[in-house]
């Protein structure tokens, strides 16, 4: 499983980041989002679900 943060849509809210740490970083300019790794780590497949469905922008995908 691979995550994209799309940039456009992202607004900081950081609930992603709450949700699988391991998997997004935030900017220390803006606290908008980005994935901390290109594959999902085995075992962190359910947080980036949740984190997809946490965000209010809809800025995360999963594929």
């Amino acid at each position: 499983m691979k995550v994209r943060v799309d940039p456009e849509r992202c607004q900081g809210h950081t609930l992603c980041f709450m949700r699988a740490p391991e998997v997004f970083e935030l900017s220390d300019i803006d606290g908008h989002s980005a994935p901390a790794v290109e594959e999902v780590p085995e075992g962190q497949e359910d947080r980036v679900v949740e984190a997809v469905r946490s965000c209010p922008e809809r800025a995360i995908s999963v594929f």
